[in-house]
């Protein structure tokens, strides 16, 4: 195994794998007076829910401080429809609730505005955007949209958009890749199979991930190269066996080495055809529920 196999795998032993920092959140309580009643009480009134449970939990892996916990506190209630379109945000409503201050607040909004999701007018207020409006290709709204309500349709969506990217990529890719490119790709092959025979399924997904987002990459496409997180979004939070390598098993394995080996070549239609194969559905696994992606 070479030196960068060697240090990836080190490094992704060394990580949390639990993705949870409990008591993170916890640190910021909620205020125990309500807050005045706008169109009703706010989402956030009452017991926690499910979703308010994940969100606790990815939070605690992003180390982003109040304003990323906020952010992602606040999409997740947006994209599950706990806050529906056209619903009103009250600045000082949010700040007193999660007892932040006016500037997390508004730096907070900002962001959830660049993604579409709210909409920030004078003498209007910032309200919640329909999900037309939404930047779907956002790896953080694909994360929202995969821990809420819409979790099936967010699989499906990311399969087939994946199986519209991946195979062209991989064609286009065939001969583009420099010496030390190819190197990597077989690296990150070698980095899986190894993590296979460990049972490590952490180490298998990144190396995975950073297989297909490094293809994407060297397609010499730079539209591609734009989607290339995308994927790597859809790779972390598909919620379970949607593709050949969603889970470590021999046959993924062996298509991710044809698909190296038919780059090498120069082989643009026997690299597409291998990441077909790869991603070709696998209906009669049984689905789970995905876990945060790591920041």
């Amino acid at each position: 195994m070479t030196t960068l196999a060697h240090s990836m795998m080190t490094a992704a032993r060394s990580a949390d794998s639990g993705l949870t920092n409990p008591g993170e959140l916890d640190r910021y309580p909620y205020a125990e007076t309500p807050a005045v009643d706008r169109l009703g009480a706010p989402a956030w009134e009452g017991a926690e829910s499910e979703l308010g449970r994940v969100g606790r939990r990815a939070t605690g892996s992003r180390g982003r401080g109040l304003h990323g916990q906020l952010v992602q506190q606040l999409g997740q209630m947006i994209v599950s429809g706990d806050l529906g379109a056209d619903r009103p945000l009250v600045p000082e409503e949010i700040g007193q609730r999660f007892e932040v201050s006016r500037t997390v607040v508004r730096e907070s909004l900002r962001v959830l505005e660049a993604k579409g999701l709210v909409s920030a007018r004078p003498n209007v207020g910032t309200r919640v955007r329909p999900v037309s409006d939404w930047n779907l290709l956002d790896p953080d709204i694909i994360e929202w949209r995969a821990f809420g309500p819409q979790r099936d349709d967010q699989r499906r969506e990311l399969s087939e958009l994946r199986s519209t990217i991946e195979p062209l990529a991989a064609r286009l890719a065939a001969g583009h890749g420099r010496e030390e490119v190819q190197q990597r790709l077989s690296d990150m092959v070698g980095i899986m199979g190894h993590a296979m025979q460990q049972g490590d399924a952490l180490t298998f997904s990144r190396a995975d991930a950073e297989f297909h987002t490094l293809l994407i990459q060297i397609a010499g496409n730079r539209m591609l190269d734009h989607l290339s997180g995308i994927v790597s979004a859809a790779l972390h939070v598909s919620g379970g066996p949607v593709t050949g390598c969603d889970r470590p098993n021999d046959v993924s394995l062996a298509q991710h080495g044809r698909i190296v080996d038919a780059l090498a070549a120069g082989d643009g239609a026997a690299a597409e055809a291998a990441m077909r194969q790869l991603l070709t559905t696998h209906p009669e696994v049984e689905r789970v529920v995905p876990a945060p992606r790591e920041h």
